[in-house]
């Protein structure tokens, strides 16, 4: 394998895809099986296994997955200062292996520690890796945004597998004939521990190929001899992580303390980037700017696209029949899980050629009406959520065809914003601030999926005993509210393009 190479020679690259993006495809591809794994079976086994009442298990996943996310800007913070993003990842996927295995071993009983390892490591492993493709560009280079789509469809390979089979495992609808059914948890989790692993040999073994791409800032600036006499900073963030686990574990089993954290990570963020930006020019400040609205705007879409973890997941488990097509047998949580991703994989690579096309064109739509033309989708796509009540039979059940077309939009509308935000954000912060822009995007997610959880337990049928055709009604209702939203939100965003456009200044 090339070693050394130069970062203009890893930027001038021919055709479509540099090959460094295939590896990193491949690395994020495991580890988002294992995340989304754990995504999937969370709302479900919090219910079944652990016996919380609806509303409790969806304020509790918007905080679980609150944490994974906020820890983003907490890891791309020190992945910038300290670690720098290649030793990030290898330390997030350590942890996130331990978490899984300590799941593995008994999930009841070590549910909230095994979670809280998930949480610090996803937090180390995920906002670096994107920082690192935008690194593959050049600025100005009209084939990023292609780049982030394909790699977001990587992203979606490991979710399809993971979100279908970890949860249909784990409910034992699927490897009946191989996994012994007091077994089924287990094995769920564990198998978000093998591949986890995968992923953290696969980046072991092409991060050379990167040259200078994620190097520790003490390396990258002054070399090896310097990086050595910083070495005990890396030992403190790595203890500090350990240091943290319980009180990760204390404040994630009590939404209480969730509550009091994003109360005070949002302003503290927020506080640290003007601080930042004190440091650089106008004309970075005024990029700054448009980054921080696109991160507002965003927190409105997870909060609404996030249901699919929470109530949509309670509402495939009692309400959705499980034949697709009046002929395939499948499982309702497993397509909740992973149609979005299975949509995504088809439809990223498409996208991205479509956008180099119009580019080439001078016809492409630009940044800030990608993104209100994503929010216009996710309001159609929960309006088919809601018109499922129109094909439910009496018992309360519904048509999993019109589920599957529900998130088939779900899908158009997260093309149009969440590749593209990842892109964005390395497109408008100065290179010394990309991990933290990138985190500062991941915490947005952290307050979408906080808020998701309140609006989950906020659609919670409060009829006592409710029948299927109750909890129907209730959280179908919910959707209807959660469309008109995301409708005004997206026209709002394409009115005031021109202002954002201004900001924005050269970016595209």
């Amino acid at each position: 394998m090339q070693q050394n190479l130069t970062l203009d020679q890893i930027q001038n690259f021919e055709g479509k895809y540099p090959k460094q993006l295939w590896y990193l495809f491949f690395s994020e591809m495991w580890e988002r099986f294992c995340f989304y794994g754990m995504r999937g079976m969370l709302t479900f086994f919090m219910i079944n296994q652990l016996f919380m009442d609806e509303k409790v298990a969806n304020l509790q996943y918007g905080a679980t997955q609150a944490f994974v996310y906020a820890f983003t800007f907490i890891g791309g913070l020190f992945a910038d200062k300290i670690l720098g993003f290649r030793k990030s990842l290898f330390w997030g996927g350590l942890l996130m292996i331990t978490g899984s295995c300590i799941l593995a071993v008994d999930p009841k009983q070590f549910f909230f520690l095994g979670i809280s390892f998930n949480i610090i490591g996803t937090g180390f492993f995920k906002p670096n890796i994107s920082t690192m493709v935008g690194a593959l560009y050049k600025n100005g280079d009209v084939r990023r945004d292609a780049g982030f789509s394909l790699f977001y469809s990587g992203i979606n390979v490991g979710a399809l597998l993971g979100g279908y089979a970890c949860i249909a495992i784990g409910k034992g609808t699927f490897l009946t004939s191989i996994v012994p059914p007091h077994l089924t948890w287990n094995v769920a989790f564990a198998l978000a521990a093998i591949v986890m692993t995968i992923s953290l040999i696969t980046f072991t073994y092409t991060r050379r190929s990167m040259g200078p791409i994620g190097l520790s800032p003490f390396e990258a600036a002054n070399g090896e001899n310097a990086e050595n006499s910083k070495k005990w900073y890396e030992y403190v963030v790595y203890l500090g992580a350990l240091a943290v686990v319980p009180v990760i574990m204390k404040m994630v089993a009590n939404t209480q303390y969730t509550d009091w954290f994003m109360y005070i990570i949002g302003p503290f963020s927020l506080l640290y980037l003007f601080y930042e930006m004190t440091k650089h020019t106008a004309a970075e400040v005024k990029k700054l700017i448009a980054a921080l609205l696109f991160i507002l705007f965003s927190v409105v879409f997870w909060a609404i696209f996030e249901q699919a973890g929470g109530s949509l997941s309670i509402f495939a488990a009692n309400n959705v029949g499980d034949k697709l097509f009046g002929a395939i047998t499948l499982d309702p949580n497993g397509v909740n899980n992973a149609a979005n991703s299975l949509f995504v994989i088809i439809f990223a690579p498409l996208l991205g050629l479509i956008w180099i096309a119009m580019a080439k064109k001078k016809i492409e739509p630009n940044t800030v009406v990608k993104f209100g033309l994503g929010f216009l989708f996710l309001g159609f796509a929960f309006y088919t959520f809601y018109a499922t009540r129109f094909f439910a039979d009496l018992r309360g059940m519904t048509s999993l065809d019109i589920f599957t077309l529900a998130y088939f939009i779900v899908t158009l509308g997260e093309l149009c914003l969440s590749p593209i935000g990842l892109s964005i954000m390395t497109k408008l912060s100065p290179t010394r601030l990309q991990g933290i822009m990138m985190g500062m995007w991941f915490l947005a997610s952290a307050y979408g999926q906080y808020v998701a959880g309140l609006f989950g337990a906020s659609i919670v049928s409060d009829v006592e005993n409710a029948t299927a055709m109750d909890k129907l009604i209730s959280y179908t209702e919910g959707y209807k509210q959660f469309a008109l939203y995301a409708i005004i939100a997206g026209v709002i965003l394409i009115v005031i393009s021109p202002l954002m456009r201004k900001l924005m200044q050269d970016v595209k």
